[in-house]
């Protein structure tokens, strides 16, 4: 415990460093505006606490799904200039969610930045080219500045373990996962097809297509925030929808202190935004609230670099709003369709043909709607 406390803090170090860094480098080579704030905030969330590796591919692989969603936004938002934002806003999002059945098993986890980044050019209050590619460039930055910075700081038993080629300190799912045989991967038009199919994703197709609309008509400061809401939190299960709830109202509110306590005292810099950003990681480590740490480092940049210098109205109605987002993707999760994953648990472990995998894959979904029942907590079978 106290070994991952102390990478914690000492990750926590290297984000502020990557964070201001990436502001800094950005200013310098003459980027500006929210640009700075998606190559700070990539900065931060490529440190990993446990100062490990991520694939090599993810680089790449990353820039090349934002660089597509973000493009294809401005490209659309260019091309209906002249009708209202909201139906070109809904019309952006279905895109994104057809085109993430697109995404192969590997790359599913990255469904949600395309919903996200596909609409982020709309919030702009004209698109273009020139801030894409400044975008692109500032994403680049934040990615190899805090990928140099983790490895110029990676405890040194840390790296003999990544050199040895030795599997992470808590390696008992790494190790599970290396075990399971990898699942054939069906070809892109019987994805489509299944996708096609599945109510769950016309559900959340037709609702991201209608967020933007139903937060303005709730009367919602920021609307986009109740599309995000239903972007990244709606799951095809009401126990992995709760979960992502929860880590969202955890993670944003942890995110938001930091922002309002360094911009009171000590104002708009880079040096400050190596602080707030540092500091939310050293918070998020003291409350041993680590699986939030990734929503909180996006609160905080977004809050404080994104809308510096803050405005009053903007941390409570951020709240606000996403609270209305979760509220509205819990609301369509229980009411169409509704998928419980507990029951499917409780189903699978009484099926002597399941798989481990299965049930594996349901259990913490399973678990989360447990907690929020107050049922006992559902175990794999010994």
């Amino acid at each position: 415990m106290q070994e991952a406390v102390g990478h914690g803090l000492r990750a926590a170090v290297v984000i502020g460093l990557a964070a201001a860094l990436t502001a800094s480098v950005c200013g310098g080579v003459g980027i500006s505006g929210s640009a700075v704030a998606y190559g700070a905030v990539i900065a931060a969330l490529i440190v990993r606490p446990d100062f490990q590796l991520w694939p090599t591919l993810l680089y790449p692989v990353l820039l090349g799904v934002v660089g597509l969603g973000m493009g294809i936004g401005v490209a659309v938002g260019l091309a209906l200039a002249d009708m209202p934002q909201v139906l070109v806003f809904g019309f952006v999002a279905a895109l994104m969610q057809l085109l993430t059945l697109l995404l192969p098993a590997k790359l599913r986890l990255l469904s949600g930045v395309m919903g996200v980044v596909g609409v982020l050019p709309l919030l702009s209050p004209s698109p273009s080219w020139r801030d894409w590619g400044n975008e692109m460039v500032a994403l680049a930055l934040g990615l190899a500045i805090g990928t140099l910075l983790q490895r110029l700081f990676t405890p040194a038993a840390v790296a003999a373990g990544d050199r040895s080629g030795r599997a992470p300190a808590q390696g008992s799912s790494a190790e599970t996962a290396a075990k399971a045989p990898e699942p054939i991967e069906p070809p892109v038009a019987v994805r489509l097809r299944r996708g096609l199919h599945s109510p769950f994703f016309w559900r959340k197709l037709v609702f991201a297509s209608l967020a933007l609309a139903i937060g303005q008509g709730l009367g919602a400061v920021t609307p986009k925030y109740v599309y995000f809401g239903v972007v990244l939190l709606l799951n095809d299960s009401i126990g992995a929808t709760l979960a992502r709830v929860r880590d969202r109202m955890v993670g944003v509110s942890l995110g938001i202190l930091m922002p309002l306590l360094v911009f009171n005292c000590l104002g708009m810099s880079e040096l400050s935004t190596g602080l707030v950003m540092g500091g939310t990681a050293a918070l998020v480590t003291a409350l041993r609230c680590g699986e939030h740490l990734r929503t909180a480092l996006i609160s905080s940049g977004v809050a404080f670099i994104g809308y510096g210098p803050l405005v009053a109205w903007y941390i409570p109605n951020r709240w606000i709003d996403y609270l209305m987002g979760c509220g509205l993707a819990l609301m369509v999760g229980l009411l169409l369709f509704p998928s419980s994953a507990l029951r499917q648990f409780n189903a699978l472990r009484d099926d002597p043909d399941a798989s481990a995998a299965e049930l594996a894959a349901l259990l913490p979904a399973a678990r989360e709607e447990a907690r929020w029942l107050g049922l006992p907590t559902p175990e794999l079978p010994q």
